[in-house]
């Protein structure tokens, strides 16, 4: 039997008339929002890329800073100042990796509630309880760095269980997540409203993991407005046109899924010779290290869509990281087509200059802010393009600047423009990812999880853009967890595994 892990009666939310506005930002995330969650209600918010979930969610957990920007009206636990009851939130976010504070399973339970000054006899049942109530029944000091991603999903959501809170917000958490481990997060998530009285809202736009477990559906619209509130059946109840338009992610498959999927889906183009080509590829993070993927025959073709799938932990991201020339194989080589590398000294991306991959090789890594250089949304856009042509003519900005702009309308990013990247949504930070790869056009593009964090429209938007790509005779080169992307454009699927814990590699045409 599972042990009850609740001390504290679920929290009572309320807004009203709460307005947060980012410092470089013109027009505020929500403008006059009000709204009330009753204590122990389980809520789904849902809400177009950018419309304020995310935002929301960190204001309900007291972490948006007073210096990062302007609040007006009151965002209120139990009558109190949400930043004044923290110790009465947790909150689980997206990625696992950025959860995971210390090394040992049972130290990193415990962390929160040693923050909260609970007496050190108390934590530690606390956090036994706590490890039980997700399943995670692995030792105490087992190592974190040994945890697949569902397992420090898990572990994260045990960290907040153990502080006890009376309200549970987790944004998006099962967006970077393998199958298996948005079942084991679903699993834990249902336990924990099961045994406990706390108050859940979840973020998500994977929305058919969570409908049936949800007493309630909040869709905000893109100005920060509650466009629907109720029961999931009520939300629904004459409104899936009007949810479909506003780009929410309907629980079962909408005439936008199925007209997108359709006109991206085509024959797989006509052989052609391979712009990149892995021969027994070992990949890893360092020489000493233990492969994380081996044995990797790969070829990169043009006009071409090539997804690598396969569980959290499998080297899917590693094996990007190795195909953009960013990290050095362990064993094997990665080598371009002459036609790729002419301009070069080596086939070998790995040897080429920073400004030689700009055309040849781009790169979205799996964490968008891991690319951000500059001050502005607009200014990331340019950063590339001003590399490649420091003593560019006057002409050659003007284009520039014009692609620039096209990026940004094309990719729901226009309004943003001044913003700083930092202050963006999940999914608006994914799309200026994409949207800084494409500025310098370049001929394989290797995105890791293109497409997390998108609402419908957007998402269709992003698939649209990568099918053109590959019919300009781009090869693309995708790490993802996204079935409807893979149903929509894969022309060929490499999945990585484990059999008997070694990493294997399997092609699919």
């Amino acid at each position: 039997m599972t042990p009850n892990t609740a001390s504290t009666a679920g929290a009572h939310v309320s807004a009203r008339g709460w307005s947060w506005r980012y410092g470089s930002r013109a027009r505020p995330t929500f403008t006059h929002l009000d709204l009330e969650i009753l204590p122990g209600e389980r809520v789904l918010l849902l809400g177009a890329s950018g419309s304020g979930k995310s935002t929301l969610a960190a204001g309900l957990a007291g972490v948006l800073g007073e210096d990062e920007g302007h609040e007006r009206g009151q965002l209120l636990l139990d009558g109190v100042s949400s930043r004044a009851a923290r110790g009465r939130v947790g909150l689980v976010l997206q990625d696992p990796e950025n959860q995971v504070i210390l090394h040992r399973i049972g130290d990193d339970v415990a962390f929160g509630c040693e923050n909260l000054g609970i007496p050190q006899a108390e934590i530690w049942p606390r956090v036994r309880h706590a490890l039980a109530a997700v399943g995670l029944n692995l030792p105490l000091d087992r190592s974190t760095s040994q945890l697949s991603g569902g397992q420090k999903q898990r572990l994260a959501l045990a960290g907040v269980l153990a502080m006890r809170p009376g309200l549970i917000v987790l944004d998006e958490p099962t967006a970077n997540l393998d199958p298996a481990g948005v079942h084991e997060i679903r699993a834990a998530v249902e336990a924990v409203a099961r045994d406990t009285d706390a108050t859940l809202v979840i973020v998500e736009h994977r929305v058919d993991v969570w409908w049936d477990l949800v007493t309630r559906v909040i869709v905000l619209d893109s100005d920060g407005t509650v466009l629907r509130d109720g029961s999931p059946a009520e939300v629904l109840e004459g409104a899936r046109d009007r949810l479909t338009d506003a780009g929410i992610w309907l629980p079962e498959p909408s005439a936008l899924n199925l007209i997108v999927t359709t006109i991206a889906s085509r024959p797989p183009p006509p052989f052609d010779s391979p712009l990149l080509q892995t021969t027994m590829l070992a990949v890893g993070h360092s020489a000493t290290a233990q492969a994380a993927a081996s044995d990797l025959s790969l070829a990169v073709q043009p006009a071409q869509v090539h997804a690598i799938v396969g569980p959290n932990g499998a080297g899917k991201s590693t094996l990007a990281l190795t195909l953009a020339g960013l990290l050095a194989p362990l064993a094997g080589s990665v080598t371009a087509a002459d036609r790729l590398a002419a301009g070069t000294r080596h086939p070998e991306p790995l040897r080429w200059r920073s400004r030689e991959l700009l055309t040849r090789i781009g790169m979205v890594f799996q964490s968008p802010e891991h690319q951000f250089l500059t001050g502005t949304v607009r200014d990331e856009l340019l950063v590339g393009p001003r590399a490649l042509n420091r003593r560019a003519t006057s002409q050659i900005q003007d284009a520039h600047h014009r692609r620039a702009d096209e990026l940004l309308e094309r990719l729901h990013l226009s309004h943003l423009s001044g913003a700083h990247p930092f202050t963006l949504s999940g999914g608006e930070k994914r799309r200026l990812s994409v949207a800084t790869a494409l500025a310098t056009a370049p001929r394989v593009l290797i995105l890791d999880e293109p497409t997390f964090g998108q609402d419908a429209r957007t998402w269709a938007e992003l698939v649209a853009l990568f099918a053109e790509l590959r019919s300009e005779g781009h090869a693309l080169v995708t790490v993802t967890h996204d079935e409807r992307l893979v149903a929509a454009l894969a022309d060929v699927t490499t999945s990585l595994g484990r059999d008997r814990g070694l990493p294997r590699a399997e092609e699919v045409l």
